[in-house]
């Protein structure tokens, strides 16, 4: 059983580790006004972080069209048996209920589709691993249950330099956002039941960054294999320093340089970083 594995955009997988692992990648739109721009499509991370600078109004975000997944589905199905579609999770989009509800309207293909309760490159994480299974040539049920196993270790935590764009776009409680723009808390963020929450209250960026290294270390320090990645919007010199500091501590980890890319960028906004790991 030939089995393909498909994400969306948000899990800003590098380009040429998905043509590598061939992996099939389905977008989500930012919308500037009257123009839509599909990430990792028709716009580059940089190019908007840019155009974010420029703008007065924050973009909206959308997921993928049914008809687009339908689509991408029945191509699949001409040369595989099963897709695999992992996505960013449902409590903050509603993209992997497009998955399903396509999944059920095509013919021909088995459609599995698998919820991440997270996003960005931990999303990733499930496609890479289920890419290289798929690849091995296992079958379906092994490569699923393994998805349902790594969700069991995965960790992921971030910080935002602020919390507005997290606050206009429904993404986080107004009221959390408040106390942090009164005090100037860096608040570490995780996800918590498919939804983005307040994980620590830090009062300087440092001290947050730290604590995010000591959460790390909670499960680095002993010693089993794992895969990690430095996220970052838009400060890559940054996250390619911390990546290379944690690659000297802990030779044993597989460590990945990611980014927030716009849809993701559009509710963090420019500066924010992030960890993410999983036991391999």
């Amino acid at each position: 059983m030939k089995t393909a594995i498909v994400t969306d955009s948000t899990a800003y997988i590098p380009k040429e580790l998905r043509e590598k692992l061939n992996i099939h990648m389905i977008p989500l739109s930012v919308v500037f006004g009257e123009e839509t721009y599909r990430e990792e499509v028709d716009i580059t991370a940089e190019a908007f972080y840019d155009e974010l600078k420029a703008r007065k109004d924050l973009p909206t975000t959308s997921q993928p069209p049914i008809g687009e997944f339908v689509e991408l589905f029945e191509k699949l199905g001409q040369e595989y048996d099963a897709v695999i579609s992992i996505h960013l999770s449902s409590g903050i989009s509603g993209t992997y209920q497009g998955s399903v509800t396509a999944g059920d309207m095509v013919e021909g293909v088995k459609v599995y589709s698998f919820d991440s309760e997270i996003s960005c490159i931990v999303q990733g994480f499930y496609a890479l691993e289920a890419a290289e299974m798929a690849n091995e040539g296992k079958p379906v049920e092994e490569i699923m249950e393994r998805l349902h196993e790594i969700k069991k270790s995965v960790r992921a935590y971030f910080m935002v330099d602020d919390l507005t764009n997290l606050q206009r776009g429904g993404r986080l409680s107004g009221a959390a956002a408040f106390v942090g723009s009164l005090l100037q808390v860096k608040p570490i963020l995780n996800f918590e039941n498919k939804v983005i929450v307040p994980f620590e209250k830090i009062r300087t960026r440092k001290k947050a960054l730290n604590r995010v290294f000591e959460l790390f270390d909670e499960d680095a320090s002993k010693g089993v294999p794992m895969r990690a990645a430095l996220i970052h919007a838009n400060i890559e010199e940054e996250a390619l320093e911390l990546k290379a500091e944690l690659e000297r501590k802990y030779p044993h980890v597989e460590f990945l340089l990611s980014y927030f890319g716009p849809v993701i960028g559009t509710h963090l906004g420019e500066g924010a970083i992030g960890l993410g790991w999983y036991k391999k």
